[in-house]
């Protein structure tokens, strides 16, 4: 029988301590700059977590190559996922959330004019906190997008889009989605999707 082992993520799609690879994996698998480490006991784990660095300056680098020799874990049908598209960057964007297990349309917001992607996934992702948050449901919540994933870490949105009178509705959607972030906290587990291991997120658009 395999020794049960724990792992640590410092940065990654959601940092904290996960008791199986797989679920490490998510949180590091192509993230830039993703720091984690693996412990033979959970009592060691904490002690690394609670001290906010790997012990003597150790670290585990992510390599391509063990990541891609470990299988995907499966989705988790129970879920939320998001997405979004735009015609022309910057162009008309809109947003989504799809329940995974059903395929049902949870929300759709736009299209609104002279957005971006990026901002699109942001602005889904935070849409789909605090919806879980209002409804208190505890489903996790599916994104593709790494910026939009770092973005709501950061609890801002680093778009490079210059503020125009036809834009200014989804400045505002920006500046009601960073408000939220700042104001509010949230259980809900947020987990990149793979894209390569599982084909496109449900909330896709369909536009490729």
């Amino acid at each position: 029988m395999a020794k049960k082992r724990f792992y640590v993520v410092w940065v990654g799609v959601r940092p904290g301590i996960y008791t199986s690879w797989e679920d490490c994996k998510l949180q590091v698998a192509g993230y830039p700059g993703a720091r984690y480490k693996s412990f033979d006991t959970g009592e060691a784990a904490r002690e690394a977590w609670e001290a906010g660095r790997p012990p003597s300056g150790e670290l585990t680098k992510p390599s391509l190559h063990s990541l891609r020799q470990v299988p995907s874990a499966p989705f988790i049908r129970e879920s939320l996922a998001v997405d979004a598209a735009c015609s022309g960057n910057p162009g008309d964007m809109e947003y989504r959330g799809v329940h995974v297990a059903t395929g049902k349309e949870w929300f759709h917001v736009g299209p609104l004019r002279q957005g971006t992607n990026n901002i699109g996934e942001f602005l889904a992702l935070v849409h789909g906190l605090a919806l879980m948050k209002r409804d208190h449901l505890s489903l996790p919540l599916y994104s593709d997008s790494r910026n939009a994933l770092l973005w709501v870490r950061m609890k801002t949105c680093r778009t490079r889009l210059t503020q125009t009178t036809a834009n200014l509705p989804i400045f505002r959607l920006i500046a009601r989605a960073e408000q939220w972030l700042r104001e509010n906290t949230f259980e809900t587990q947020i987990l990149k999707w793979d894209t390569r291991a599982w084909g496109e997120i449900p909330a896709d658009f369909g536009r490729k």
